[in-house]
């Protein structure tokens, strides 16, 4: 009696359990019709127009129209720069993110909080803003004017899109760092020390190699969206340097979006490639866990 007690007892949880888990798929079908919305159908009418000609057959001339002159031009400038700017931003990201992860949690806590701070202002204000400390008659020209000191002419030019990006996009390098600094077991390090390692030995061997899914995932945080940027090269590298984000922008912007998508698809090439490097280093998804 006792044992059908029991199982009786198992199969109402067992029906409680499956009862719960229908309630909670009926939660994801929001996310679904969103991401077919908003992502699957708006990446397959890329494919369509980047694949298809005006009369709708199937064409690679789109794709191939990266070989141009202009195009190629504008690619290379951007990888120059999205290259320069992921440098940056992890040597300065680094050591930011080491502090923080050697200092107490109150302390840190706040500081994180002061890395996200201008992540939650508009995108297109933080560069207006750079724009109008930027410019010849800035804040920054206007102090150094003050001081009878020599002025900078950086707007509208490469550093002034590098010194955008690496501002926007700082965060999204030291945030994964950090994350994975965290969870490094702090015996580890100190078994590294009592053999004898130094600080510098100890920091090559044991807590950069831990760290690299962290690494590699705010390269691929920082490389991919300043590949791809138009809003920062227009705002502060104006009409004088136009980078592949830009021609595609125009090719939107004049109708012609079968060459659009197919300058698009050129891209998503790159980032194909950065996602994958990243997930053959990052099997347990270290990096891409920053919150």
């Amino acid at each position: 009696m006792e044992k059908w007690s029991h199982m009786k007892t198992n199969n109402k949880l067992t029906h409680s359990k499956k009862v719960k888990s229908n309630k909670l798929k009926w939660l994801s079908y929001p996310y679904i019709l969103w991401m077919m919305a908003f992502i699957l159908i708006p990446l397959f009418m890329v494919l369509y127009y980047g694949l298809t000609n005006k009369d709708g057959f199937f064409t690679f001339e789109n794709i191939l129209q990266i070989t141009e002159s202009m195009n190629r031009k504008a690619l290379r400038l951007a990888l120059e720069l999205s290259i320069a700017s992921t440098i940056i931003c992890l040597l300065l990201a680094y050591p930011l993110a080491l502090i923080l992860s050697k200092m107490q949690m109150k302390s840190n806590s706040f500081i994180v909080l002061i890395i996200i701070l201008p992540m939650w202002m508009n995108f297109l204000l933080r560069t207006i803003a750079w724009q109008n400390i930027l410019e010849k008659t800035g804040i920054i020209n206007n102090f150094l004017n003050f001081l009878h000191l020599p002025t900078l002419n950086i707007i509208n030019t490469p550093a002034a899109i590098v010194l955008g990006m690496v501002y926007n996009f700082l965060p999204f390098m030291v945030l994964p760092i950090y994350n994975v600094l965290i969870k490094i077991d702090k015996d580890i390090v100190n078994a590294a020390r009592d053999l004898g390692a130094n600080s510098i030995h100890t920091f090559l061997k044991i807590i950069f190699p831990l760290s690299m899914p962290g690494v590699l995932s705010g390269i691929t945080m920082v490389f991919v969206p300043s590949l791809t940027t138009f809003v920062i090269s227009s705002i502060l590298g104006g009409s004088k340097i136009v980078l592949i984000g830009n021609v595609i922008e125009q090719k939107f912007k004049l109708g012609t979006w079968h060459t659009g998508s197919g300058l698009s698809l050129v891209l998503m090439i790159f980032i194909l490639l950065s996602m994958a490097i990243l997930a053959k280093y990052d099997k347990d998804k270290e990096g891409t866990n920053v919150w």
